[in-house]
C-alpha cells in the first residue's frame, strides 16, 4: 500500500509539476522548456479555453490562444521584460473573466477574439504578413514571452484581478473609479515613465467643424443649449488626482471626461479644448482609458532595466504573482 501511494504521489508531481509550492513574490518559479532530456509540464497546456471566434466555438489550450492575443495587443518589437509583462496580464484577464462570469456577448464560451469585448486576438498567419521578413524572429520573441511566464497570474486576495492595460499615459495613470464605477486597490493612481520622446503620437490633435460637434452632442444630450457665440459653448472642465478631465460643461450640460473622450473619439480624457468661429479643437496626451499597465511605459521601464515583475507590481498596487488554475475550465 504505501509503495502504491507513494507511486501515486509521484505520478501526480510527473503530471502537475511543483507551481502551487511557490511562496516567494518577486522571483516566481518559472518553468524551463526542456532540461536534462526530461519534458516540462506546460500549466498553459494544460488549460483548454472556449473561444468564441465570431462565428463559432472551437478549443483552444491556454498556450495556443495566449500567443495570439499578445501579438495582437503589443508590438513584438517591445522589450521582452515587457512583452512578458503582458503576457501575463492578458493571462490573468482571461482568467478573471472565465472566474467571473463576464461573457454576456458569447455565454457559451469563456473568451472571444473581439478587442471590444474580450482583447485583440492576431492568428499567427495574419501577423506573419504584416511583419514579413521579421515574421519568424517576432514570433519567436511572443512564443518566449508566453512559454517564460508560463502559469503565471496576477492575484489579489487569492483570486485573478482585472488586469487593465492601455497604451500610454500623461505620466500618470488613472484610479479605475476615474474611468469606471468603482475603486478597485490594485487599480490605483501611479507615475508612469513614458512621454512624447518614446510614444509615437504622444500628443494628437483633433478638429471638429462647429456643426458636426453640435449635432455630435446634441444626439447625446439633447436638453443642451448652443448659443450663436461658440466661445460661451465650452466651460472650464476640472480634472481628477490623476490629471484627466473629470467634468465639462458642454451646451450646459455637465458631462464625464470619459463621455467626451467617447463621443468625439479623442486618444484619451487628457485634453484641453478651444473655439474659434469655424472649429472645436480637441489637444491630447497619451492614448487609452488610463488605467492598470501603460504598455509604453513598461516598455520604458524594462529599458531602464527592471523585470517583468518589478513592472507588473509597480502599476498593480499589492498584486501577488503565482501561478494559478482555473475553477470553471478542464484540463486536456
Amino acid at each position: 500500500m504505501r509503495t502504491c501511494i507513494a507511486a501515486s504521489l509521484a505520478m501526480l508531481l510527473l503530471l502537475f509539476g511543483l507551481p502551487w509550492l511557490t511562496a516567494t513574490v518577486e522571483e516566481p518559479t518559472v518553468p524551463s522548456t526542456e532540461k536534462a532530456g526530461e519534458q516540462a509540464v506546460s500549466a498553459d497546456a494544460n488549460v483548454v479555453l472556449r473561444v468564441w471566434d465570431g462565428e463559432k466555438t472551437q478549443e483552444m489550450t491556454v498556450a495556443e490562444y495566449l500567443p495570439g492575443v499578445v501579438r495582437g495587443e503589443m508590438p513584438a518589437t517591445f522589450e521582452m521584460e515587457a512583452l512578458k509583462a503582458q503576457a501575463v496580464a492578458e493571462r490573468t484577464y482571461i482568467y478573471y473573466k472565465i472566474e467571473t462570469g463576464g461573457k454576456e456577448s458569447h455565454p457559451n464560451a469563456d473568451v472571444c477574439m473581439s478587442p471590444a469585448c474580450c482583447n485583440a486576438y492576431t492568428p499567427a498567419e495574419q501577423a506573419a504578413e504584416r511583419w514579413g521578413e521579421k515574421a519568424a524572429e517576432y514570433e519567436a520573441r511572443i512564443q518566449e514571452a508566453v512559454h517564460d511566464t508560463d502559469g503565471q497570474v496576477m492575484l489579489y486576495e487569492d483570486q485573478p484581478i482585472l488586469a487593465a492595460f492601455h497604451s500610454s499615459s500623461d505620466g500618470i495613470t488613472a484610479n479605475s473609479g476615474d474611468v469606471w464605477v468603482s475603486d478597485l486597490p490594485y487599480l490605483a493612481s501611479v507615475a508612469s515613465p513614458e512621454g512624447e520622446s518614446n510614444v509615437p503620437n504622444y500628443y494628437s490633435v483633433k478638429e471638429i467643424p462647429l456643426a458636426e460637434f453640435q449635432s455630435t452632442f446634441l444626439a447625446a444630450h439633447p436638453e443642451a443649449v448652443f448659443p450663436e457665440n461658440p466661445a460661451s459653448w465650452i466651460g472650464a472642465p476640472t480634472h481628477n488626482n490623476s490629471g484627466r478631465v473629470e467634468t465639462i460643461s458642454i451646451g450646459g450640460v455637465s458631462v464625464e471626461g470619459t463621455e467626451v473622450r467617447s463621443l468625439f473619439g479623442l486618444r484619451s480624457a487628457s485634453f484641453t479644448v478651444e473655439t474659434d468661429g469655424e472649429k472645436v479643437t480637441f489637444r491630447v496626451t497619451g492614448y487609452g482609458h488610463g488605467v492598470g499597465m501603460s504598455q509604453y511605459g513598461a516598455n520604458e521601464m524594462a529599458r531602464q532595466g527592471k523585470t517583468w515583475q518589478e513592472i507588473l507590481q509597480w502599476y498593480y498596487t499589492g498584486v501577488r504573482l503565482d501561478s494559478y488554475r482555473p475553477h470553471t475550465v478542464q484540463a486536456p
